[in-house]
C-alpha cells in the first residue's frame, strides 16, 4: 500500500449554543481533516482541531490526525473495524455514552426526563462557572428531580481552590454523583488523594496531564482518568496510556476534544478498544449546527459504531470534493 496523495481540508463548524466551561466560552470549532489516499483507491481520515483551553496543542492535534488516518488505512487493509484492529479482539457495535448538558445553574429539569427516556444512564454538567454556594443549591435541586435511572457526572475544569473543592465534595455526599473531573485549580497528587478519600465517588484527572508520571501510576491519587486522544498525540499513545491506567486500577473514560464527526468517530473506536464497558463522554455531536459528515448515531444511550472496516468515516460532499491544500 503506497500513499499517493495527502491533503488538509479546513472546516469551521458553528455550535447550536456556546460551549461553556470555567475557561470561557466558544461558539464554533475550527480544524482541518487529514486525508491520505493510496494507490489502490483507499482513503484514510483524521481530524486536527487544536484547543489550547483543553490542553490540545497544534502539534498534538496534528499527530492525532496523522496517526488516525494511517491506522484507518491499516484497519481497512486488514478488513477490520478500527476498534477491533486496536484491541486485537472482536469488533464492537457500540458503546455507552453520557448526555452532555451545560451549567447546573437554572437548568430545566424537564430535560432530565428526556435523557432518561432516551436511554442515557449518566448526564454530565459543568461546574465552576458560578459561585460555589449557587452551584451547590442547584446540584441539590437537580438531584431531587433526577429520574431514578440517571446519575450525575460533574466537571469543574480546574475551577476551585482546595477549600471550595472540599465544600463541593461534602455537598455531594448522598447525591447520585457518578464522578467529578478536575476539581482543583492547582492540582497536586497529595491534595487530590485527600479529596478522593472524602469523596464517595471517583475523582478524575483530565487536562492535568503533567501529573501523569511514574509516581502517579504507582499510587494513583484519584480513581479515574479521562483520555482525550488529541491531547496525547494520537491513537497509539492513547492506547498505551489507557492500558497503563487500567493496570494501575484506574477507571478509563474516553472523551472527545470537540472534534468534528471524523474525530468523534475516531474517539469512539478508541473507547470501544480500551474500555468497552465504561460510559464515555462522546455524545458531543449534537452540539454542532453542522458537521463534516454524518454524526455517529446514538440510540438508547449508546453510540453506534460503523459496521465496516477501518474508521468508517464518510465525509460530506463538500469535504470530499474540496481541493487539496
Amino acid at each position: 500500500m503506497n500513499i499517493v496523495a495527502a491533503d488538509w481540508l479546513p472546516y469551521a463548524l458553528p455550535f447550536r449554543q456556546p460551549w461553556q466551561s470555567s475557561r470561557g466560552a466558544i461558539d464554533r470549532r475550527r480544524g482541518r481533516l487529514r486525508r491520505l489516499q493510496t494507490d489502490d483507491g483507499l482513503s484514510g481520515w483524521g481530524d486536527c482541531a487544536p484547543l489550547p483551553e483543553f490542553g490540545i496543542s497544534e502539534a498534538a492535534a496534528a499527530a492525532f490526525a496523522e496517526t488516525s488516518a494511517r491506522l484507518d488505512l491499516a484497519a481497512q487493509r486488514a478488513g477490520l473495524p478500527l476498534n477491533a484492529w486496536l484491541s486485537g479482539g472482536p469488533p464492537l457495535v457500540g458503546i455507552a455514552v453520557n448526555r452532555n448538558f451545560g451549567s447546573v445553574l437554572n437548568f430545566d429539569p424537564g430535560a432530565l426526563n428526556e435523557a432518561a427516556a432516551a436511554g442515557f444512564s449518566i448526564v454530565k454538567f459543568k461546574l465552576g462557572l458560578y459561585p460555589v454556594a449557587a452551584e451547590i443549591f442547584d446540584l441539590h435541586r437537580l438531584a431531587r428531580d433526577l429520574p431514578a435511572t440517571l446519575q450525575l457526572r460533574l466537571d469543574a475544569n480546574r475551577a476551585w481552590n482546595l477549600s471550595d473543592a472540599r465544600r463541593i465534595v461534602e455537598a455531594c455526599a448522598g447525591l447520585p454523583v457518578e464522578g467529578l473531573e478536575e476539581p482543583l485549580a492547582e492540582p497536586d497528587p497529595v491534595l487530590l488523594a485527600g479529596l478522593q478519600v472524602k469523596a464517595g465517588f471517583p475523582l478524575a484527572v483530565d487536562e492535568s496531564v503533567h501529573l501523569l508520571d511514574r509516581a502517579f501510576f504507582s499510587q494513583p491519587p484519584v480513581r479515574r482518568i479521562v483520555v482525550k486522544p488529541a491531547r496525547h498525540g494520537g491513537l497509539p499513545a492513547s492506547v498505551e496510556l489507557a492500558q497503563r491506567a487500567r493496570a494501575a486500577g484506574l477507571e478509563v473514560i474516553v472523551t472527545s476534544g470537540l472534534e468534528s464527526a471524523c474525530g468523534l468517530l475516531t474517539c469512539a473506536h478508541l473507547a470501544a478498544a480500551v474500555a468497552p464497558h465504561a460510559v464515555h463522554g462522546l455524545a458531543t455531536g449534537e452540539w454542532f449546527a453542522e458537521d463534516t459528515g454524518p454524526t455517529p448515531r446514538i440510540a438508547n444511550g449508546r453510540l453506534t459504531l460503523p459496521d465496516c472496516s477501518g474508521l468508517g468515516y464518510c465525509p460530506s460532499a463538500t469535504d470530499r470534493d474540496a481541493p487539496a491544500s
